[in-house]
């Protein structure tokens, strides 16, 4: 695995791929489902940890929500930084690894979501971000976790497609690593002459796995749901939803 991460110019070649004006407008509907898990309400101190550009954290605030998005792209914290302050929302953005992001004993509520865990080398780190954000919660603070399960990927696995966007052709090859362990997707964008490549490394879960490293972090509890509208984790599922408590 490579720190893929880290690659600034990735973030910015794909952010349209990524974050289509549907799935930015689609944070409304996610946030309903969201604040129905976590059982939040208005006031709440809430931390959305690898924010990007703040398509959910601006809607949490929009409801009146107190929010801290962290992230490590630059990029999209200033355009999450810009659109707050046309909009006169009050959100602290913080520019971090979230390997060291802590802050103890803060927050009612913590979400991780789009699939932003499981990103490195050694499972040791993710245990480590799932410790740190055990700690910023407040006792009985509860964190919503959301990724592509093993068993939904089994589901759905296909090892090419592509997509369109705008002016551009997105084509994506995966690979499985090590017995399910990984996933490896290389993904190519063709816009004109131009070609661009990208490979990420994400480290897979399934719920008993993801359950298991959550607990080990220290949390009290673990329930796992299929979609944010709280479905279970089952042969339906779309989602691997995790709501740990402290």
């Amino acid at each position: 695995m490579s720190d893929w991460f880290n690659d600034d110019a990735f973030w910015e070649r794909f952010e349209s791929y990524m974050f289509t004006p549907e799935r930015i407008e689609f944070a409304r509907v996610e946030v309903d489902g969201m604040t129905g898990l976590l059982g939040i309400q208005r006031g709440a101190k809430l931390l959305d940890l690898c924010c990007g550009a703040g398509r959910h954290a601006l809607e949490f605030a929009r409801r009146g929500f107190d929010v801290t998005g962290v992230d490590r792209t630059r990029a999209f914290l200033d355009k999450a930084r810009g659109i707050a302050a046309t909009e006169g929302l009050s959100i602290a953005f913080v520019e971090a690894d979230m390997r060291e992001f802590v802050r103890p004993d803060t927050f009612d509520a913590a979400i991780n979501f789009f699939t932003a865990f499981g990103y490195f080398d050694a499972p040791a780190d993710d245990l480590k971000v799932a410790r740190n954000l055990r700690t910023s919660l407040k006792p009985g603070g509860r964190l919503l976790l959301d990724v592509n399960g093993k068993e939904t990927l089994a589901a759905k696995f296909r090892a090419r497609d592509w997509s369109r966007r705008g002016d551009a052709i997105v084509l994506e090859e995966r690979r499985l690593l090590d017995g399910w362990k990984r996933i490896e997707s290389k993904w190519t964008l063709i816009r004109g002459d131009e070609r661009r490549e990208s490979t990420l490394t994400l480290r897979l879960y399934s719920g008993a796995e993801l359950e298991s490293v959550l607990l080990e972090a220290g949390f009290a509890k673990v329930e796992l749901y299929g979609r944010l509208k709280g479905t279970p984790y089952d042969q339906t599922a779309e989602r691997l939803i995790a709501i740990a408590t402290r």
